[in-house]
């Protein structure tokens, strides 16, 4: 052994033992008579000490040693002198008697420390350097652990961990597959897995009735901080369930996951339909660490020439408590906030109740001091409060307030890291209309079941459907989310219908599901969650890219070993690929 044990775990009741240590050169500092090397591994810094006074020469060959030598080294465990509280072991300190370079190293193109002076281009092309760092480290350890969790968690439900494969058919729903060509059938394509959807419904038909999966998908879309092209899910699915079974069981692995990996007892998880959370959120995934909730206010508004709200199917607002001293710098920066295109609002409506009780509005000219407080009573504002108004048609403008609220609620400092708000956001619409198309698209997938009660307005009004759907969210961020599937191949078949599908492509895209279908298929449904977010949400991250080991960067790319690239011609002949198309 190389060790007898880590850079982590000495402490004073192991002071006279001798050992033997391997890790990273992570620091050196040369106070005449001493030399003093922090020696890093996974576990740890232990520091080490060479004496010039009892071994010269050791002293001078260990002052050679460079930034993430790796180094192997011998000698016996002492108290320190000067004690470091702030490390696990730095009550003790080695005294080195002799030591093996193991390997050398060139001089890193950042600093391996907790704050790097590298930029994130920098350190993702040297990822394997930047995994190195505590931070970095510390996020792939709690990664480790929740997937540890998850898996004894659901294993203890009799849920059995199934994989399923990773080369199958390109659907036209949903994100854009990743294509792979075929060598030995020319002229075809896998596609990689969005999810594994119809393969874990083809499980609760083979009487598999408890799946789970933690799983690697493809999306080739755009990418965002909380997106990229290869993610994992938890992936589940039950047999001989309802609605209330799978929140049930699934609120149950979220509450030991709190409980397990950050030590956090949590209550109930409510639950919220989708109507209502765009009514009162702006948002189908609302942040409820705080209030700020939307206030209608068509009745109170309209019919007083005011051509804007006059001609808006909504007008709606949120009250900024303590926020009427905003200046008109500030409230000209919230207009071009909501004015950006990534919000869509045509312009914004600010009505300031004074501390002294004075109310000013920039609508003065159209709503007289007796309208503007009863809009003010509306929204229950107090002096020194500040309402803010937007108006046009009613999902957009609720999309764009929802965007505003998050912003003041950043500005006003509501939340508090490490406070978490989990909620179940129910009822999705099952479609959703697309004007350029002239079709209906599934709002999750074309495997959602309709509620039961809905089930008739298939056949007159489609839009009204609602889904037997769920989401859970966490501090406005989608976890996962899933439904109870169709078991009933006519009622698939009618999904199909809908969704503007004809028999023939039905059948040649999903024809194996439709035919398990007549073989006894049982209720079922599931749920994915997206671990990666996940994880960043526990680690209190900006992007689920800190939480994976190798992600790609915003374009796609992973610049460690310049992927995507250009393939050798021979290889594309092999594949039966034409190049210059």
């Amino acid at each position: 052994m190389l060790r007898t044990h880590t850079c982590g775990e000495l402490k004073m009741a192991h002071q006279g033992l001798d050992v033997k240590l391997s890790g990273w050169v992570q620091r050196s500092r040369d106070m005449g008579g001493l030399t003093f090397i922090d020696l890093r591994d996974r576990y740890g810094i232990t520091q080490l000490v060479f004496n010039m006074e009892v071994n010269g020469t050791l002293c001078m060959e260990a002052r050679k040693l460079g930034r993430e030598f790796v180094i192997s080294v011998n000698g016996k465990v002492a108290e320190r002198s000067n004690k470091n509280p702030k490390m696990p072991t730095g009550d003790v300190e080695i005294l080195v008697d002799n030591f093996t370079v193991l390997n050398i190293s060139k001089t890193p193109p950042f600093t391996i420390e907790d704050n790097t002076d590298g930029g994130e281009e920098l350190r993702m092309k040297y990822r394997y350097l930047d995994l190195r760092r505590n931070a970095n480290k510390k996020n792939l350890e709690l990664r480790h652990k929740m997937a540890i969790e998850t898996r004894n968690y659901l294993s203890s439900l009799h849920f059995m961990e199934i994989e399923t494969p990773y080369l199958i058919k390109s659907t036209p729903e949903g994100a854009r597959d990743f294509v792979v060509p075929s060598r030995m059938n020319p002229g075809q394509f896998y596609a990689l897995p969005q999810s594994p959807q119809t393969f874990k419904q083809l499980l609760m038909v083979a009487g598999f009735d408890r799946y789970f999966q933690i799983v690697h998908c493809f999306r080739d879309e755009d990418l965002r901080a909380d997106r990229q092209p290869e993610f994992t899910q938890i992936d589940c699915e039950m047999a001989f369930v309802t609605q209330e079974d799978i929140l049930n069981t699934f609120e149950g692995l979220a509450k030991h996951l709190f409980m397990s990996v950050l030590k956090m007892k949590m209550d109930e998880f409510p639950r919220m339909s989708y109507a209502q959370a765009m009514d009162l959120y702006g948002s189908d995934k609302p942040d409820i660490r705080f209030g700020m909730t939307f206030t209608e206010i068509n009745e109170l508004v309209k019919g007083k020439n005011f051509k804007v709200f006059d001609e808006a199917e909504l007008v709606v607002g949120i009250n900024a408590a303590g926020c009427s001293e905003y200046s008109r710098k500030q409230l000209d920066e919230l207009t071009d906030f909501v004015k950006r295109p990534q919000v869509g609002a045509s312009g914004l409506v600010y009505i300031r109740h004074g501390a002294d009780g004075s109310v000013k509005s920039s609508v003065d000219k159209f709503y007289s001091q007796d309208d503007l407080a009863a809009i003010l009573e509306k929204f229950g504002s107090k002096p020194g409060d500040l309402v803010l108004l937007l108006a046009g048609k009613r999902e957009k403008t609720q999309t764009a307030l929802g965007t505003l609220r998050l912003e003041m609620g950043k500005r006003m400092n509501l939340t508090t890291p490490g406070d978490f708000k989990p909620l179940w956001v129910i009822d999705f619409p099952l479609l959703e209309w697309d004007d350029e198309t002239r079709r209906f698209y599934a709002k999750h997938h074309p495997f959602t079941s309709p509620a039961p009660e809905d089930i008739p307005l298939l056949d007159t009004d489609p839009g009204q459907v609602r889904a037997n759907a769920y989401d859970l969210v966490i501090n406005g961020v989608e976890i996962g989310g899933g439904s109870i599937r169709i078991h009933n191949k006519e009622l698939q078949k009618k999904m199909f219908t809908v969704l503007g599908f004809s028999d023939e492509e039905a059948a040649d895209q999903f024809g194996f599901l439709m035919n398990a279908f007549e073989y006894g298929a049982p209720p079922h449904g599931g749920v994915a969650f997206g671990f990666d977010r996940w994880c960043t949400i526990f680690g209190g991250g900006e992007s689920i890219r800190d939480f994976m080991a190798f992600p790609k960067n915003n374009s796609g790319r992973d610049v460690m070993i310049d992927s995507p690239s250009a393939i050798k011609f021979e290889q594309l002949k092999e594949l039966n690929l034409k190049i210059g198309l």
